[in-house]
């Protein structure tokens, strides 16, 4: 064990001596409602996330992890909660909905002094379940489990996942499926719902609270400020827009754009029926119960904005006492998106096609080159990490990527296109360039067909696959010889997978 090793081994405790700090769980209880959780029989831990439990200071030798982490035991010294809140659901609105199946069921402070939530989805029903059983089933906790972490290695801010443990206990879906519980963690679950069921309800005056909370807790340079509503709120819309397009650059679908799904940190939220694209499709929809496609792939950017706008106007009676007033400031921070996501969206393409600078014809060049993965669907992940081999010191074609396309023809004028402007850089160096992709172009995402072969595993019994897509998705941008048939696309019986609500 190396020093540094060591002495991180050694700051590692066991639960009961970890820092507890209920910010949230100590507001009163018109947010939220102490509940206990669900007993699960005959746990078995399908996957534990040590390099998180470290970041975390828990000592994964602690022998209680296995009953507090799938409910059997409580967290020493803390009542667990279950927040309420509402939302727009596929654009309709849903007076109370809330954490039907999550419990939030610790706050502890990191050894780096952040302080975050601990919190399981499926540890049995609460007063928001609706009449539902409160559990979770094995087949999306994987996912949920393996894509939250997947996203945090590609650097897109997201929940993520400490533990995955699953019980025989039998749980009724589309089929009789089996239980399982998963330990999700960030440094807040509040979400846009929130805010707006206060709203809804005509109690104002609940709103200011939570919105304090927040603000002290993740946005503490505002506190002092007396227009931090305001302030605070354009640096929510801006972290959403920002959120939205790392999604669109990483062919990344959310399914479910619901505003109880929106979190107020701009972190990817309550992973259910997503897809990270393999054919690239503009109009993409990965959740076959979107029987309109609200949230397709070329949607998200708008959906993200419509659903600032909501929370924008739960928050009026904070921001001024004069309605005009609060209108002019609402517009004036709803307009902020685009201009945010459009900035934050070119910087990601152009950083995808390694220019160093962005320039007028960039979005174009872009556009062209989406529209023909779109005509040939094209690979998404596949394409972009491929044209890191194109080379400007040479006009002859694109080898390696030029058979993933199409239309030939098209193709090879567009990489004539491509590489005048690449020529047109102060710094043509080609294998700089490609070095600079690769660092943004994964190779590894967790496409559908992946999951589900580590889901039919687990439901054997077989953890190995959860495993060994835990490694590979932790490292996406590395070529980890080997693995090569985890970067290929789908073969085609397994191209079209339906992934739904249900979970």
């Amino acid at each position: 064990m190396r020093p540094q090793e060591a002495l991180l081994h050694e700051a590692l405790k066991p639960l009961e001596q970890l820092p507890l700090d209920p910010c949230y769980a100590g507001l009163s209880d018109v947010y939220h409602t102490v509940v206990s959780p669900t007993p699960l029989p005959h746990p078995r831990v399908v996957h534990f996330n040590a390099t998180l439990a470290a970041e975390l200071g828990i000592d994964a030798g602690d022998q209680a992890l296995v009953d507090i982490l799938s409910g059997n035991r409580p967290w020493p010294d803390y009542a667990p909660v279950a927040s309420v809140y509402a939302g727009h659901q596929f654009g309709a609105w849903v007076s109370q909905l809330g954490d039907g199946r999550a419990l939030t069921i610790a706050e502890i402070r990191k050894p780096d002094g952040e302080r975050v939530e601990l919190q399981l989805k499926g540890a049995g029903p609460t007063p928001y379940s609706r009449g539902s059983d409160g559990r979770a089933v094995l087949r999306s906790s994987i996912r949920e489990y393996l894509c939250s972490e997947a996203m945090h290695a590609l650097g897109i801010p997201t929940t993520r996942c400490l533990s995955l443990v699953a019980s025989p206990q039998p749980v009724q879906r589309e089929t009789l499926e089996t239980a399982a519980v998963v330990c999700r963690v960030a440094p807040s679950f509040v979400r846009f719902g929130q805010f707006e069921f206060f709203y809804h309800r005509g109690q104002p005056e609940q709103l200011a609270p939570l919105a304090d909370h927040v603000i002290a807790q993740h946005f503490p340079h505002l506190c002092e400020r007396p227009d931090r509503y305001a302030r605070w709120l354009e640096e929510v819309v801006d972290r959403t827009a920002q959120l939205i397009a790392q999604w669109q650059t990483v062919g990344f679908c959310h399914g479910v754009m619901n505003t109880d799904n929106f979190s107020i940190l701009g972190l990817t939220l309550d992973y259910g029926p997503f897809g990270f694209m393999d054919a690239f499709r503009q109009h993409h929809v990965c959740n076959h119960s979107d029987y309109e496609g609200r949230y397709g792939y070329d949607s998200q950017p708008l959906i993200g904005q419509w659903n600032c706008s909501r929370l924008l106007q739960a928050m009026l009676p904070l921001l001024s006492d004069d309605q005009d007033e609060a209108a002019a400031i609402v517009t004036a921070i709803y307009e902020r998106y685009s201009a945010t996501y459009s900035r934050a969206a070119l910087r990601r393409w152009a950083d995808k096609l390694g220019l160093i600078e962005v320039r007028d014809g960039d979005t174009p060049l872009i556009s062209q080159l989406l529209t023909l993965l779109h005509h040939g669907k094209r690979d998404f992940t596949r394409s972009f990490r491929l044209l890191s081999r194109v080379r400007t010191d040479s006009d002859a074609p694109a080898v390696g990527v030029r058979e993933e396309m199409a239309d030939l023809a098209a193709f090879d004028a567009w990489v004539a296109s491509y590489r005048a402007r690449l020529r047109a850089e102060q710094n043509t160096d080609d294998a700089a360039r490609a070095a600079r992709m690769n660092r943004v172009n994964p190779k590894y995402v967790l496409r559908n067909h992946l999951a589900q072969a580590a889901i039919e595993r687990a439901l054997d019994g077989d953890d190995s696959e959860v495993a060994t897509l835990m490694r590979l998705l932790g490292r996406p941008y590395d070529e980890q010889p080997g693995m090569e048939r985890y970067a290929a696309a789908p073969p085609d019986a397994l191209r079209h997978l339906e992934i739904s609500c249900s979970s």
